[in-house]
């Protein structure tokens, strides 16, 4: 039977994905909840004098949080923030950093983050000297009305020359973001939106519906029912997500096909990537709040005299580890499955030299991953999997659940194989907290 990525443990010996993130952007969007700003150019030195640092030291930092790193990297990915707002010399100096570091394969999906009329001539010579050979352009809207009102710099014309210039330069891997529910936003400058995407024959399309949290300035104002930021021209949710079903069917029907529940590609098309997220294969993080994941190096847990995260580790009950402990594993490192960590989430920490964050992965908290992770994915979790990985009796405590979601629309069931429908999609957090609730302890 095949064995789905999505449903098993992250195996040391994979090649890595590396993400650097860098910060800095022309302007602050009022939607945007990153860590990311408009900051002065005089820090962006600094800033990637401390990046390659960490990258040289990747595998001390690594080994320091409880990882087992890899030297291969097969996706390399600039986000943001804006990469493309760094001095050309600077980026080539973080990918020189990367290439020295890192054994880099010679097929590596490697990814720049760019707003639309941030490519000047020199920049294109810049990215094709490091070896970049996908660009994800931050749209979101083709409206001129709609982005501006968000605080976007561009225009739809900015948007088609910057990608006519890549296809002339030999760069067709071309990500499009769109953002569902902006100010002003209507079904018909929607569908506009949509047409124009298909229309510059991007392969990849990522597809976001407005996030209203307290991280961004126009979701405070939301919440907080005031008007700054168009707040009050926003779409209500129902409009929001029937833009969203209008994104997955007129995507679809141009052939670029959901793979994920934010994401769409052509065949042969999907981001490399960020499917190591989804698929929970390791990946390390640099610069200000970029996040890693790797197998733990349970050698180095059981080494005398070198205890990583130990206050962690220290923090789980020791009469529960005595039943948990897998078999052929000692105390100390009885059942965590992967380490992930994560850099200091402000740019003053940073640059200050604060410590990564570890947070010890179980078993237990594996098979969760692999559900609320998995279930991301169009293609779903193969549950044949999920018990080969974990044990027979593990999805005990699932049935009755996966029989509810399916009798409530929001899963479909196929042999051994469970995924969200469109519906499910809309209401996916509720379906992945009930299967973090359920989840059994493991032995």
């Amino acid at each position: 039977m095949e064995k789905v990525l999505c449903a098993g443990g992250i195996i040391a010996g994979m090649p890595l994905g590396v993400y650097i993130s860098v910060p800095f952007c022309p302007s602050k969007c009022s939607y945007c909840n990153f860590a990311s700003d408009v900051f002065s150019r005089a820090v962006f030195e600094r800033y990637v004098e401390r990046v390659c640092a960490d990258i040289e030291n990747a595998e001390r930092i690594a080994a320091e949080a409880g990882g087992e790193m890899e030297r291969a990297v097969d996706s390399i990915y600039l986000g943001g923030g804006t990469p493309t707002v760094l001095e050309t010399g600077q980026l080539e100096r973080i990918f020189g950093a990367v290439r020295r570091r890192f054994k880099v394969t010679s097929d590596a999906e490697v990814t720049v983050e760019c707003a639309p009329g941030t490519l000047t001539p020199a920049m294109m010579e810049s990215l094709l000297r490091c070896g970049v050979n996908r660009l994800s352009l931050g749209v979101q809207s083709f409206v001129d009305q709609e982005a501006a009102a968000v605080g976007r710099l561009h225009k739809r014309n900015t948007v088609l020359e910057d990608v006519a210039r890549l296809r002339a330069a030999g760069i067709s891997n071309i990500n499009v973001d769109l953002i569902a529910g902006l100010p002003h936003q209507t079904r018909e400058s929607w569908e506009f939106s949509l047409a124009e995407t298909v229309a510059t024959g991007a392969p990849h399309v990522s597809v976001y519906m407005l996030e209203v949290d307290e991280d961004s300035r126009l979701g405070r104002e939301l919440i907080a029912g005031g008007a700054r930021y168009h707040a009050h021209f926003v779409p209500d949710e129902e409009a929001t997500a029937d833009f969203y079903l209008a994104a997955c069917e007129q995507l679809g029907a141009a052939g670029i096909a959901q793979y994920e529940i934010s994401n769409f590609a052509r065949a042969g098309f999907d981001s490399r990537h960020n499917l190591k997220y989804w698929t929970r294969r390791p990946y390390l993080g640099f610069g200000v709040d970029a996040h890693s994941m790797l197998a733990a190096d349970r050698e180095g847990c059981d080494r005398e005299g070198h205890d990583p995260a130990a206050a962690l580790r220290a923090s789980f009950n020791r009469a529960d580890a005595a039943q948990q402990r897998a078999p052929g594993l000692s105390p100390r490192g009885y059942d965590i499955e992967s380490v992930r960590f994560s850099t200091a989430d402000t740019l003053e920490q940073f640059l200050a030299g604060a410590p990564v964050r570890p947070t010890l992965v179980t078993r237990r908290s594996a098979l969760e991953e692999n559900f609320f992770l998995g279930l991301r994915l169009t293609k779903g979790v193969n549950l044949r999997s999920i018990v080969d990985e974990f044990g027979e009796g593990t999805l005990a405590d699932f049935g009755a659940s996966i029989d509810e979601f399916v009798e409530d629309g929001l899963l479909d069931r196929e042999g051994d194989r469970i995924c969200l429908t469109s519906r499910g999609r809309l209401l996916s957090n509720e379906v992945f907290q009930r299967f973090i609730s359920l989840s059994p302890t493991l032995t």
